[in-house]
């Protein structure tokens, strides 16, 4: 926690231009001590490039990935000043709080998940929980504190029998529950679907969530796009309803997703931070 803390404070002290500097050389020590992430960052490279992937493009896949991280020390600290942010879909969401209901937010570990804040400003009635597993919480919220002893996040741990609670009572309220749905954990059951030329394991963990509390259900990807420009993207893909919960159902939900994340996988290449062997 002190390293994350100096980083922290290097961060802020130098300024985010002077800090992107430094990310070259840690991308290109990355690049060379870690050969597991290289040789998965190029396998899925070949998947969404429109040429055989070179090693200057694995250093251009690690130095997005280590952009939206260094972003997140600013973004987290109320910085939107910073950056130049489109925002596709807004109207979803207006329309969702308009409504007075709940909605499920998936997300992926794609671009950067840490300027939906940005929206939340923009909406003062709107608050986001964050639905994870307790260990993964435990080091968000330790590393959210280290940002910004300000904050406090509202982290739903999954995993418990009062998680299915705390998630309905938010959604009754009218809140938003975030969740990254593009990892597959040891407590979950994986379902594989189509995605990038083969068939790939999705958790089915926020599906069937989806389908048991019947909110509406909304992607959202934050797409970094070099220097200080995002785009945020907001998609239905479950208008939500009171039907009963159905498995061919859940699949469609988790084929609809991983189509979607598909499509900005090839738009924008470089923003998907998934470092292993996805296919396996």
């Amino acid at each position: 926690m002190a390293v994350l803390r100096i980083a922290v404070w290097i961060a802020r002290f130098l300024g985010r231009s002077l800090t992107r500097v430094l990310l070259g050389p840690v991308c290109l020590g990355f690049l060379i001590l870690h050969a597991e992430a290289r040789i998965a960052s190029k396998r899925y490279l070949a998947r969404v490039l429109s040429h055989p992937p070179r090693t200057r493009d694995v250093l251009r896949h690690f130095f997005s990935f280590a952009s939206t991280v260094l972003d997140r020390v600013y973004l987290l600290n109320d910085e939107a000043h910073r950056f130049d942010i489109a925002i596709h879909g807004g109207e979803i969401v207006e329309e969702i709080l308009a409504q007075g209901g709940g909605c499920l937010l998936l997300g992926a570990h794609h671009g950067s998940f840490e300027v939906l804040r940005l929206v939340g400003r923009q909406q003062p009635n709107l608050t986001v929980s964050l639905a994870m597993y307790e260990e993964t919480g435990r080091k968000i919220g330790a590393a959210l504190n280290a940002i910004n002893p300000h904050l406090a996040p509202s982290i739903i741990g999954l995993g418990t029998p009062a998680a299915m609670i705390e998630i309905r009572d938010c959604l009754d309220q009218g809140g938003f529950v975030g969740m990254l749905a593009d990892r597959t954990l040891q407590t979950d059951s994986p379902t594989r679907v189509a995605f990038l030329g083969d068939e790939a394991a999705f958790p089915t963990g926020p599906a069937r969530l989806a389908s048991l509390l019947r909110p509406p259900v909304v992607l959202m990807v934050g797409l970094f796009q070099g220097g200080n420009l995002y785009e945020i993207h907001f998609e239905r893909l479950a208008a939500g309803s009171a039907a009963k919960p159905d498995p061919a159902e859940i699949h469609a939900l988790i084929a609809r997703y991983a189509a979607r994340l598909e499509h900005y996988c090839r738009t924008s290449p470089y923003n998907w931070f998934n470092f292993f062997d996805f296919w396996a």
